[in-house]
């Protein structure tokens, strides 16, 4: 499973399991049927549910890179097919980031369903507040229309966006953290691969 820390307002909005998951969807059946993984790397997420252009947007970020999802324009089919938005969203922003081939193919091996909790982190709260400012910035420099955007090239902006961690002297940059992060796991494969037990 991959953790969603979820702000109070997101929580509400989803229909979870006794598990905190979303009931399996045909769009999503395909990750519930996936092997488990005991310490997942790509988990620990934190999601908030913003209202912009008074349409629904739920902001996301990677606890450890920050990297950013931007999911605008939600309806309420969308928030049960959550697995499939949040699944397309990451890969999509991945391929506006630059990943090639091996970053693609290793973040798919870890993808797993969501699994949701309210325990979130005021650091990384306060990440996703720093987003919500800049995301609604661009908006109105640009003239955006959300209802027209699919939020992987605002996700993308957003992860060129130099963020301060707290405990951490020197600052992350989403992109280059992510990326690096899955080189790391796609390098770890490969010697598990070339060097069985």
């Amino acid at each position: 499973m991959l953790k969603l820390h979820a702000t109070r307002k997101l929580f509400e909005k989803l229909t979870l399991t006794s598990e905190g998951t979303l009931p399996a969807t045909p769009m999503s059946k395909w990750l519930y049927e996936k092997p488990t993984i005991d310490i997942n790397p790509l988990s620990g997420w934190h999601g908030h549910l913003v209202t912009l252009q008074r349409r629904n947007c739920v902001l996301m970020t990677h606890d450890s890179t920050r990297f950013p999802l931007v999911l605008p324009a939600l309806t309420k089919p969308d928030f049960a097919e959550l697995n499939d938005r949040f699944v397309d969203t990451f890969m999509n922003t991945l391929l506006k980031c630059g990943a090639n081939e091996v970053h693609l193919e290793t973040a798919d091996k870890y993808l797993r369903p969501l699994q949701v909790d309210s325990d979130c982190s005021r650091s990384v709260q306060g990440t996703l507040n720093r987003m919500k400012d800049e995301f609604e910035h661009q908006l109105y420099y640009d003239r955006l229309n959300i209802a027209d955007m699919t939020g992987y090239n605002a996700g993308a902006w957003l992860a060129d966006t130099p963020r301060s961690v707290k405990g951490q002297k020197m600052v992350l940059w989403p992109k280059d953290a992510m990326l690096t992060l899955l080189e790391r796991l796609a390098d770890q494969n490969r010697f598990k691969e070339e060097n069985p037990r």
